[in-house]
């Protein structure tokens, strides 16, 4: 298995010139942050961690992005200056918003090492997904990569699922193959970002198994700011203290998703609030019981997939979910027989590993190699995956 290393925040050394530099930015499901690595690539492609950025999103542009996430919602923008506008005024201010934050984090990454923008052989910015139509065989991300190419005079590759949907793939998800060539064998990778999925790295088969299993963070992180004001429900605490509707979740487990077969991803088009209210006219139950049904909503849909590989041992846990500790323990309690760890024992934090990852997707793209996994996206072949914008 590769070991990944990760230089000190303050990291200021010297730097190789032996090897390439790459930057990766994400911003998943959960719009909590636009998160950025620079990282180094050796001539194996094992990567080393430089430097780390993570900026929230303005309020008026996460408002524009959870509106866009939503279809037709943006006539409810409250502020009466966007009153008279849709949802194409939107994306085009809110690709340009994206585009300059970006731009900024970039700058912020530079300024925490010695590396200048003649260092860094290109940046992967997947965007904010808008728009996951998977069945429809289409998927949008919201960025505008020339104002990070102009502003930083660096190489962005962009645009990295519409390649894979192009030959019938999902352009969901990506990141199983960073976790293969990252993690070797013989483990499961559980991503819990706004939508939770699975890498399945089964040393005794030839293809890796990977899927969204359902929602993660995404409907927790929604109801605690509705009824507490907080972008999250730090520890898992507030979910802790509720008691779990069993009825709410029995009718939550219903949801079609759960019960498709792979390859499949989802988004917010199918779990949101609206979907969640919608069940809940049904029931008169507090706010925390919700909030502990949805906790052990994320924990038995995503367990119940990763048992189907029960002869793996070993579970690593990513992405923001790692953080919530009464999630882990939920997760552990249907998962007994799993060593159940996060990535900080494999040498990166939870937070970096997709910003890492689409370095590597960049950095592959670059090299003119494939990014795609036909078995886990459903493609019909291996392609090159995203558009670059030469800086």
């Amino acid at each position: 298995m590769t070991q990944l290393t990760q230089a000190p925040t303050d990291y200021f050394g010297e730097l190789s010139n032996d090897s390439e530099y790459y930057i990766g930015m994400m911003s998943g499901t959960s719009l909590d942050a636009l998160d950025a690595v620079l990282c180094q690539f050796d001539e194996h492609g094992k990567p080393t961690i430089i430097a780390t950025h993570s900026t929230p999103f303005a309020d008026e542009l996460r408002q524009i992005l959870l509106a866009l996430c939503t279809p037709n919602v943006v006539q409810k923008l409250t502020q009466e200056e966007f009153s008279k506008f849709s949802e194409l005024d939107f994306w085009g201010l809110a690709s340009r918003l994206y585009g300059e934050l970006a731009s900024d984090v970039v700058l912020e990454l530079l300024n925490k090492t010695k590396l200048t923008a003649d260092d860094i052989t290109a940046i992967g910015c997947h965007g904010q997904t808008v728009r996951h139509r998977p069945n429809w065989r289409f998927s949008l991300q919201l960025i505008d990569p020339n104002i990070i190419a102009e502003r930083t005079g660096i190489a962005v590759v962009s645009d990295f699922r519409r390649r894979d949907m192009a030959v019938g793939g999902q352009g969901a998800p990506l990141v199983p193959a960073f976790h293969q060539a990252i993690f070797g064998r013989g483990v499961v990778v559980l991503n819990l970002g706004g939508i939770a999925n699975i890498t399945v790295l089964d040393d005794k088969a030839d293809q890796v198994i990977g899927y969204d299993t359902g929602v993660a963070n995404l409907l927790m992180d929604g109801w605690a700011n509705r009824h507490l004001g907080m972008p999250f429900d730090k520890n898992g605490d507030w979910a802790k203290s509720g008691t779990v509707n069993q009825t709410l979740l029995d009718a939550l487990m219903t949801h079609p998703f759960l019960a498709k077969s792979a390859p499949k991803s989802t988004g917010r088009e199918e779990f949101n609030l609206t979907w969640l209210d919608e069940i809940l006219t049904d029931f008169t139950i507090t706010a925390q019981d919700v909030q502990a049904t949805l906790c052990e909503f994320t924990a038995l849909s995503a367990s119940q997939q990763i048992q189907k590989f029960s002869h793996i041992k070993k579970l690593y846990v990513c992405g923001g979910g790692a953080y919530n500790q009464h999630l882990l323990e939920r997760l552990g309690h249907y998962l007994p027989t799993f060593d159940i760890q996060t990535t900080d024992t494999q040498g990166i934090s939870p937070t970096w590993v997709e910003a890492l990852a689409f370095a590597w997707l960049a950095r592959q793209s670059m090299l003119m190699q494939t990014g795609n996994l036909p078995a886990v996206t459903g493609a019909q072949k291996g392609v090159v995956l995203g558009v670059v914008c030469f800086g």
